[in-house]
């Protein structure tokens, strides 16, 4: 059911994606058309004026062919530069040099501007008698310019919104959690503190009475140590959300905990599993040695259970590593592993595969580790039918 709800919340993340992606497509789509509109209704306006000018050069009068570029076409309002057949610009308007300035420097930097202009839109060519007089090569309005960039400023404006929109979300929700957390952590400790006293007052009675009783004393000692048991799990719920104790400890001897208390348990779990440690670290790590315990059990759990019933071998690894983490500690199954979409959610609260899985393990593992200890813990590989293995870097 679980595996559900995240699959319909990552189809439903991807749906909010994609129809963004339209929205912004189609915004992109509908600015461009505009844009084209305004470039046809400039070019046909200046096809008119050009017609003018046309008409004009076959009149004796210059006059005529200066008021129709400095009172007529040099009133539009985007950049125009006339040149002649050559390409060698005559007059100009709307651009940043000045056209009073007819110096060569002026004149060479205008056509640079021109053929930068003629890659964009088509100039318009000025005949006469189906000769080339010259161009008439202009360029987008401020207006148009401005629209163009338009969509682009809005996507940026949207995609900022968004980050510090999901940014505050994430922090809120990641702050309910982490008071959840602790809530939930501190109530079970405080629930199983009672019982635990009592399971041991009641330890206590029977062993006086039952002193002289050998196989009974072995049953109180089994049951004294999963009562000892129960209250570690009780001060490992009671550190969740307080500073932990951190200090150097031998994780060789954490490890062989770890392992000597799952072989005790593998015959009655009736699983064919070799449980073993390859150490090579002999210097003492900085660590809670309680709450690093708690993780490596999880994680030895996992493994236990991808392998399921079958035979396998769980191995638990160290090394040294380097930079920031000078200590790696993998633990390797050679069982069922994940798929991609397990993989991706393997650390989320509340997912599992398994049918009676509450899905904190990892969670509970990787905050551990990650929050506590400043290091990290990872699914460093896995592949189906051939085993996973979690990193930790201290």
């Amino acid at each position: 059911m679980r595996t559900k709800i995240y699959q319909l919340r990552a189809q439903f993340k991807s749906f909010l994606f994609i129809t963004a992606l339209i929205l912004i497509v189609g915004a992109l789509f509908y600015t461009q058309k505009l844009v084209e509109d305004l470039r046809q209704e400039a070019r046909g306006i200046l096809e008119f004026y050009v017609q003018f000018y046309e008409q004009a050069v076959s009149s004796p009068n210059d006059e005529n062919l200066n008021f129709i570029f400095e009172e007529i076409i040099k009133r539009t309002n985007f950049p125009i530069i006339l040149t002649d057949g050559n390409g060698v610009p005559s007059g100009w308007k709307g651009l940043t040099i000045s056209s009073d300035d007819q110096s060569p420097e002026a004149i060479a930097k205008v056509k640079e501007i021109a053929d930068a202009m003629k890659k964009v839109i088509d100039p318009l060519p000025l005949k006469y008698e189906n000769y080339v007089l010259g161009y008439l090569i202009y360029g987008d309005s401020k207006s148009v310019r401005q629209l163009q960039w338009l969509p682009y400023f809005q996507l940026g404006a949207f995609a900022l919104f968004i980050l510090i929109g999901f940014y505050g979300f994430n922090s809120i929700r990641h702050s309910e959690q982490q008071f959840i957390w602790v809530g939930m952590a501190k109530e079970t400790a405080h629930q199983l503190g009672t019982p635990i006293s009592s399971l041991m007052g009641w330890t206590a009675l029977l062993r006086n009475k039952c002193a002289n009783a050998p196989d009974q004393v072995k049953i109180l000692d089994e049951i004294g140590q999963d009562i000892q048991r129960l209250e570690t799990a009780a001060q490992r719920f009671s550190q969740i959300g307080s500073k932990p104790d951190i200090k150097p400890e031998n994780i060789e001897t954490i490890i062989d905990r770890v392992v000597r208390y799952y072989e005790r348990r593998l015959p009655q779990m009736q699983k064919k599993i070799k449980l073993q440690s390859d150490s090579n670290i002999v210097d003492q790590v900085p660590v809670n040695a309680n709450l690093f315990q708690w993780v490596l059990e999880n994680l030895v759990k996992n493994a236990l259970d991808a392998i399921g019933n079958e035979s396998g071998t769980v191995i638990i690894s160290t090394k040294r590593g380097n930079g920031k983490f000078p200590f790696i500690i993998d633990v390797i199954d050679d069982g069922r592993g994940m798929n991609s979409k397990t993989k991706k959610n393997v650390f989320r609260p509340g997912f599992s595969t398994k049918k009676r899985g509450w899905g904190l393990g990892l969670n509970l593992a990787k905050r551990i580790v990650e929050e506590y200890h400043g290091g990290r813990l990872i699914l460093k590989e896995t592949q189906p039918g051939k085993g996973t293995t979690f990193r930790i870097l201290l």
